[in-house]
């Protein structure tokens, strides 16, 4: 099969298409024919050498793809060949097949596009696992999301708007913010020209937000949590601002903060299971119809890996970029 290799660790121009053995279905999988796989920042960094895959995973790039199911291993009920999936991996969505286990495929909705498919499940099952399981959002919750124009933002506008929260985001541009606001938003934050601290409490009456959902790590935390309110709670899910720094635990403690991290890559095989089988149970039906909307920005032929890497890079994107790797494309 066709698949995306790292020639070398280092920057985009190092991926290239190259050939590698077809993927069998072991007991408990199944075999996807790829029609196309999501860009993740995870998929930057290792292909820059930072963030190698889990032992026994495989070493192609990619953590989410959508495709149709080729074959079935022992032990599998369902998909069967030839449904229309979408799933999490752990590595190796940027190829043609991809072997994964069944319990972390989900049907396509009928009105969702296969192309598009391909950009859902990590923004979608992270920006749900964060905000309501480890978050414990709760309906009509002030909640501000960093990074509201990426994927797992424009995600988590949408869930969140569907629990009737109040929600206050950060993006770079004019124009990121009105996408937000357009995605249901109820306030932007410039982060490069207003203080989100300061903006975040005046936009809750002083009392801060009630779940942050953060993506810088180190470098946002300390005003994370000025910004966050009494008994709130930080879920940081990135690390784009690095990842050590000093944290004042006698304000955490007097303001009972709780600070909460999260990742779905190295998950156990069971915890991906339960996480997959809540995103099918309340997520899916809305994609199905129609109330939430993947955002994609842009859709580049699978050679085309490089450009996708830069332009995820370059933060000039809003919701998702894809990889059609169908043989027609």
């Amino acid at each position: 099969m066709r698949a995306i290799v790292v020639a070398t660790p280092g920057g985009p121009e190092q991926l290239h298409i190259g050939e590698r053995p077809d993927p069998v279905a072991e007991d408990g999988q199944v075999v996807v024919r790829v029609a196309s796989a999501g860009i993740n920042r995870a998929d930057l960094l290792q292909r820059q050498g930072f963030y190698p895959p889990p032992p026994g995973a495989s070493d192609i790039l990619g953590l989410e793809a959508s495709g149709v199911v080729a074959s079935v291993g022992t032990g599998v009920t369902a998909p069967s060949v030839g449904d229309r999936v979408m799933l999490l991996v752990e590595g190796g969505a940027y190829a043609e097949l991809v072997a994964v286990r069944a319990a972390q495929t989900v049907q396509v909705p009928d009105n969702i596009d296969l192309i598009d498919a391909g950009g859902i499940p990590e923004v979608f099952i992270t920006a749900h696992d964060a905000l309501f399981t480890r978050g414990r959002l709760q309906d009509g919750e002030t909640v501000l999301i960093h990074g509201g124009a990426g994927g797992v933002g424009t995600a988590a506008i949408q869930l969140a708007r569907q629990h009737g929260c109040r929600i206050l985001v950060t993006a770079g541009s004019a124009e990121k913010l009105a996408r937000c606001i357009a995605l249901g938003a109820d306030e932007g934050i410039n982060y490069r020209t207003e203080d989100f601290v300061a903006r975040t409490r005046e936009l809750s009456d002083g009392r801060g937000a009630d779940l942050v959902l953060d993506i810088m790590g180190a470098s946002y935390l300390g005003r994370n949590m000025d910004a966050v309110a009494t008994d709130g709670r930080i879920v940081v899910i990135g690390m784009q601002g690095g990842n050590q720094t000093d944290i004042d635990l006698g304000v955490m403690m007097r303001r009972r903060i709780s600070l909460i991290s999260t990742t779905l890559r190295a998950r156990p095989a069971g915890q991906k299971a339960v996480i997959v089988a809540a995103f099918a149970a309340h997520v899916l039906p809305s994609l199905a119809d129609g109330r939430l909307q993947p955002v994609i920005d842009r859709v580049l032929p699978l050679e085309e890996a490089g450009e996708a890497h830069r332009l995820m890079a370059s933060s000039e994107v809003v919701g998702k970029i894809v990889l059609d790797a169908s043989t027609d494309a």
